[in-house]
């Protein structure tokens, strides 16, 4: 039985209840630094449903699962409640890149939620999130300027790997498969423009990255300070 959109709310509504409870009824939007940026990493527990279900590596548009079903509406739940907390606690205008990420990334979760279809590429592009603990650790870090420590320089040469297999290689693949769909008036020729964009936003991150581990001399001191990744 393939579910109505009715779970995203749910999920949304759950990560609210969730956070509340956890910060002893304190509204979240009161430390957005402490919560938002966090509160990602969490979805990839969810990734076991490609294991359960591994033709949703090569049937993109047609397999589906439960439990890659219920992933993706937990994961648009959260999409939906963090742009709501980052208007709410008033850093969208630091903040534009992670909601036009959000944006771009529900637009594509709908696609499986309400009409069915691509849902095994939304479970795969969750496959970041096995990338985000690693990246989480190095903003963490770096918030406590530990950056001399050898758990940081050991963390950032892991970053690469995590941020190839996890972010570039399933991205890669996708636009790929996607490109199969160009030039025709489909739901999969919209799903491949919003994969296109978030590889180039992902693409930006990466030199980012690059930039400020390994070359921290070509990045402006000033620029950015509230972005981790721009670090």
């Amino acid at each position: 039985v393939r579910w109505p959109g009715d779970p995203v709310w749910g999920a949304g509504t759950g990560f609210r209840v969730t956070i509340l409870i956890t910060l002893g009824q304190q509204r979240p939007w009161c430390s957005p630094d402490s919560v938002w940026k966090t509160t990602q990493p969490g979805a990839a527990q969810g990734n076991q449903s490609l294991w359960q279900t591994p033709e949703m590596l090569v049937e993109i548009e047609t397999a589906w699962s439960l439990s890659g079903y219920l992933l993706v509406c937990f994961s648009a739940g959260y999409f939906i409640h963090d742009t709501v907390d980052i208007v709410v606690s008033h850093q969208a205008r630091a903040s534009w890149e992670y909601l036009v990420h959000h944006v771009m990334a529900m637009g594509a979760f709908f696609s499986g939620i309400f009409w069915s279809s691509f849902v095994g590429g939304g479970v795969l592009t969750l496959l970041v999130e096995v990338s985000n603990i690693f990246l989480t650790i190095r903003m963490m870090m770096k918030i406590n300027n530990a950056q001399d420590l050898l758990l940081y320089r050991v963390n950032k040469y892991v970053n690469l790997v995590m941020y190839f297999l996890f972010r570039l290689a399933p991205q890669a693949y996708l636009t790929n498969f996607f490109l199969q769909y160009a030039g025709q008036r489909t739901l999969g020729t919209f799903l491949l423009g919003i994969l296109l964009m978030l590889d180039v936003m992902i693409l930006i991150y990466f030199s980012r990255l690059l930039r400020s581990d390994f070359c921290p001399g070509l990045v402006p001191g000033q620029q950015h300070k509230d972005k981790f990744l721009t670090e």
